[in-house]
C-alpha cells in the first residue's frame, strides 16, 4: 500500500514539476507571471472528462461540494495543486524510522 501511495506521489510531484516549468517558460515569454489554472489545463486536455466529473460530483456526491470546493481548487496554479497532492500523499506513505536499538546483536 505505501509504494502505491509513494507512486501516485512520485507521479503528482513529476506534474507539480512539469506544470511550474510551462508557467516559468510562458512567464518569460510574457514577461510577466502566468499561473495556469488546473481548470484550464484540465479543459484544455479533455473537455469532456471535466464535464462528466461535474455531472457525477453534483449527482452522485453532493451538488454543494462542485461549486465552493472543487471550483475553487480548479482555479489554483495547477502546480499547486499537484504540489499539494504530492506532499498528502507522501506524507500517509511516511513511516517513522526505527530507533536504534542500543545493544543491537551485529
Amino acid at each position: 500500500m505505501r509504494l502505491l501511495l509513494r507512486a501516485i506521489s512520485l507521479v503528482a510531484l513529476v506534474l507539480a514539476i512539469v506544470t511550474g516549468a510551462l508557467d516559468t517558460v510562458k512567464s518569460v515569454a510574457n514577461a510577466g507571471l502566468v499561473f495556469s489554472p488546473l481548470g484550464g489545463l484540465w479543459y484544455e486536455i479533455s473537455p469532456d472528462t471535466l464535464n462528466l466529473a461535474q455531472a457525477v460530483i453534483q449527482r452522485n456526491v453532493h451538488p454543494y461540494l462542485w461549486d465552493p470546493i472543487v471550483q475553487w481548487v480548479l482555479l489554483q496554479p495547477a502546480w499547486t495543486v499537484f504540489l499539494a497532492l504530492s506532499l498528502f500523499f507522501y506524507v500517509i506513505a511516511w513511516r517513522r524510522p526505527r530507533p536504534a536499538r542500543r545493544f543491537a546483536a551485529r
